[in-house]
């Protein structure tokens, strides 16, 4: 096979005898890595070459690990702050205030009793001397890679990270060295043009031989991201089923998010710890003839209802809050239908929030999907009907369904589907019917509402093969382009 232009500049480039490694071939012969490579092999097949691999551990830092470069490390800000008294753990005011605690006490830094936090005089000394992890991000930065053992701890920090990477290496043989001096290049074409079609110009050229079996640089098309890809699949399905799309703010007063809901105003659900507040912000209330049918609800109930049996404080309803779960669009959907505006089937697919602990299996906000469907004849069976349809179109061909207890609906459902893949059953959410103390407020009349709202994520988990939540947004441009297309 004839060499290219490319072949003979790199055979050429080859023929004083040292050894190159392809990419920094490449970048002296000013050609991009993937012409190189194939050059490489064209040559390799003529025997003007030979080649060999190696294996070198390249390590870098994380963002966290360039943040504790310049902050220090999390553990070293806790003892800063620590100095000169103790303090009680919830003054501490940093923000991975958790990951500091941890490693300060593996570390004998300080001491924890009865909620107080002090130093201990090992944590005294640590601000004289430099942390360990500091120096191995150093020796990073230099260019140097510490020992595995040492990658590791970095790793397990998320301080650095690092992959083993596979180098080329080309050499010249003799046959190679005596073809370069005497070789002479052929100017090839490699596209066929206008110019080379008219006056058949093209049967006096030579074209360009392609080797399909040699390898080119991979290249990433651009595509939504893969939850926004899954999200719109599912919606997909329910428009499909014959459903419309609820939308609506991801803020809201707590009488949408609770109150509509028939949550008690004194339900634990509605503290601090659970949801986020925008205090001191109070929002409007609606229609006074909806807010009195929901208070009256509360305090005395419905025509089959004794209520909570307490005084309904329409202060606490206006606080603003962001949204705990979508099931506040099915109570502003019914509020705004009209008479006999039923039967009607409604989902939403949106972004919820809950004052949750960071960690693997937990976000302090979640995607949830939402369905509703209001029919004077609907009845129990219809909403195991609709929900064994549902996951069957989402690649689950068998779902079963336990008794649960839930605050706003009544019967109520956990819903487990079987992976076809994993032999195993997957937990995904609760289902029910309405109780009369949500419809009744808000339709003026009691109708059948079946309602279902599993969440989300951790279906993208299982589909994708994550293991930690956090991981399904982190932006990582390596994960984002090996990510697999959601193809169900």
């Amino acid at each position: 096979m004839p060499l290219t232009q490319s072949d003979l500049i790199v055979l050429r480039a080859l023929s004083d005898g040292r050894e190159r490694e392809t990419m920094e071939l490449a970048a002296s012969v000013g050609l991009d890595q993937a012409a190189v490579a194939r050059a490489a092999l064209a040559l390799l097949g003529e025997t003007y070459t030979k080649q060999r691999t190696d294996t070198k551990i390249v390590a870098e830092l994380t963002r966290i690990g360039r943040d504790a470069l310049e902050q220090g490390l999390a553990e070293t800000r806790l003892v800063k702050e620590l100095e000169p008294m103790q303090k009680n753990v919830s003054e501490i005011m940093l923000s991975d205030k958790g990951v500091a605690l941890g490693w300060a006490k593996k570390k004998g830094y300080v001491l924890l009793e009865n909620g107080m936090l002090s130093l201990t005089e090992k944590g005294r000394q640590s601000t004289l001397k430099k942390e360990p992890e500091i120096v191995l991000l150093k020796t990073i930065l230099n260019g140097d890679v510490p020992s595995e053992k040492e990658l590791f701890l970095l790793r397990s920090r998320k301080l650095a990270d690092y992959s083993v990477k596979t180098l080329h290496y080309v050499f010249i043989t003799k046959k190679g060295l005596e073809f370069s001096k005497g070789a002479e290049s052929k100017k090839e074409v490699s596209e066929l043009t206008p110019e080379l079609l008219k006056d058949k110009k093209w049967e006096k050229v030579t074209f360009r031989k392609y080797d399909v079996s040699l390898p080119v640089a991979p290249i990433h098309h651009g595509r939504r991201h893969f939850v926004a890809q899954a999200m719109e699949y599912m919606r997909k399905i329910y428009l499909e089923m014959g459903f419309k799309e609820m939308e609506g703010s991801l803020i809201n007063t707590a009488f949408w998010n609770f109150d509509a809901l028939f949550t008690a105003q004194d339900h634990p659900v509605r503290d601090m710890q659970d949801t986020f507040y925008l205090d001191p912000l109070k929002g409007r209330l609606p229609a006074k003839k909806t807010v009195d049918a929901v208070k009256k609800a509360h305090e005395s109930g419905t025509p089959d209802s004794k209520g909570w049996q307490y005084k309904w404080n329409a202060e606490d309803a206006k606080r603003i809050a962001l949204r705990t779960h979508t099931t506040v669009l099915s109570a502003q959907t019914l509020a705004r239908m009209k008479k006999n505006g039923w039967p009607a089937k409604y989902f939403a697919i949106g972004k919820c929030f809950r004052n949750e602990t960071l960690d693997w299996s937990h976000l302090f906000e979640f995607n949830q999907f939402e369905g509703i469907v209001i029919d004077k004849d609907a009845n129990f069976r219809h909403l195991l009907g609709y929900l064994k349809e549902f996951f069957k179109k989402l690649g689950f061909s068998k779902a079963r369904f336990r008794p649960a207890y839930f605050p706003y609906t009544e019967m109520s459902i956990e819903i487990d589907v079987f992976h076809p893949v994993h032999k195993k059953w997957l937990e995904l959410g609760g289902a029910g019917i309405f109780r009369p103390e949500v419809v009744e407020p808000l339709l003026g009349e009691f109708v059948p509402v079946l309602a279902w709202g599993p969440g989300f994520d951790r279906i993208l988990m299982d589909y994708y093969k994550i293991t930690d939540i956090r991981d399904l947004y982190k932006n990582d441009v390596k994960q984002l382009r090996g990510m697999k297309q959601w193809m169900w």
